[in-house]
């Protein structure tokens, strides 16, 4: 079993002022999934409150994956991908490339999404869009090979070249 954080990034959603319907959903899903939620927060738009959670999650939490929603836009308080980018060290294109390929199917605005995907230290960290429509979409194309991903990252498989 894999454990999970969650970041959602809203200011109205950390203000109270919006009930968080895409924090609920992401856990749901990963928990049928066979996931672990450690712990799951939602934030104001800020970026190094962003990127301190990110760190704690990934380095003192040491959960396996951060599912992140919100802040992915053109707005100047979208910053989720600037703090996701700043404490990974290694990119992982491919993730952050396929769910806009398999959202561009279902709507031309998915090219507006700004979403990335990276690697901290053990940790896989992975931008979601912010609506509920769009993460369930998103978790049921991309769960299977993100649950590959992590056993390869956690060193249990040898099947890496096989599909």
């Amino acid at each position: 079993m894999f454990t999970l954080g969650v970041i959602i990034a809203s200011d109205k959603g950390s203000r109270g002022e919006r009930v968080d319907e895409s924090g609920k959903l992401i856990q749901d899903i990963m928990k049928e999934n066979g996931y672990d939620v450690k712990k799951y927060i939602v934030l104001p738009d800020e970026q190094d409150l962003l990127e301190e959670e990110l760190v704690y999650m990934s380095d003192i939490l040491k959960v396996d994956l951060i599912l992140t929603s919100g802040g992915t836009g053109f707005s100047k308080r979208d910053v989720t991908p600037e703090a996701t980018m700043k404490v990974i060290s290694r990119q992982t294109p491919g993730i952050a490339e396929a769910i806009r390929y398999y959202s561009l199917q279902i709507t031309p605005r998915a090219m507006l999404s700004r979403a990335v995907a990276g690697i901290r230290k053990n940790t896989l960290i992975i931008n979601l869009p912010g609506s509920p429509k769009a993460i369930k979409e998103t978790l049921e194309y991309i769960v299977p090979s993100v649950h590959h991903g992590l056993e390869i990252l956690k060193g249990t498989t040898s099947d890496c070249a096989r599909k």
